[in-house]
């Protein structure tokens, strides 16, 4: 098994259920003698958060949505995801630059060339070649249709604007990761979100065993 660090990211589209999975991957990890950092997108930092609670909240037009989520990002990498990987931690966030292009680029619509102009300013690694940019070793996709997910949401809080969107905006979501994975096929894995929970913890942690990071 790999010691240095690891960035997983976990996407899909609200009430896919990720978030169950993520602190029960954190612990298999923490088991293995890991140090591990659970994070989120937006947020992660302070400012971050402050940006969060407005991308959520407040209503913008998609380019300023685009703007201040890649404002957080950058504090988040800068404060939080370098820092950990670095020190060989595993960095777990729920949610990261593929939530960008599936959300503001495929779902509201924005210029995915400038999301792709973003995405590499933000993300170049510090003394890296000009061109490299930070992504996760593994992006884990929980796949599942949108009236599914939508069940799911109206039985657990109230909405915040991006849940609140109809299940059009969603179904763009889900292509536009769908897009995203096809552009990156080697980092994601699909993970059919619509079975029991165990069902889907089975795949998660068959796509994490395959790339040899847990026993």
């Amino acid at each position: 098994m790999t010691t240095g660090g690891l960035f997983i990211s976990f996407e899909g589209i609200d009430g896919a259920g990720k978030s169950t999975h993520i602190e029960a991957l954190a612990q298999a990890f923490r088991a293995h003698g890991r140090t591990v950092t659970l994070s989120r997108e937006p947020g992660g930092t302070p400012l971050a958060e402050k940006l969060r609670s407005l991308v959520l909240n407040d209503a913008m037009d998609a380019m300023t949505e685009a703007l201040l989520v890649f404002a957080a990002r950058r504090d988040h990498l800068k404060q939080l995801i370098e820092p950990a990987l670095a020190q060989g931690a595993v960095v777990l966030c729920d949610r990261f630059t593929d939530a960008s292009f599936a959300y503001q680029g495929a779902g509201r619509g924005f210029d995915l060339k400038l999301l792709s102009v973003l995405e590499q300013m933000v993300q170049a690694i510090p003394g890296e070649q000009s061109d490299a940019i930070r992504q996760p070793d593994l992006t884990i996709w929980f796949d599942l249709p949108a009236p599914i997910a939508a069940s799911r949401l109206a039985l657990t809080r109230a909405p915040d604007k991006f849940e609140a969107q109809p299940l059009e905006f969603f179904s763009r979501v889900a292509g536009g990761y769908l897009q995203r994975m096809n552009a990156n096929a080697g980092r994601f894995a699909r993970i059919d979100a619509n079975a029991s929970r165990e069902a889907v913890w089975r795949q998660v942690l068959r796509a994490v065993q395959g790339r040899g990071w847990l026993a």
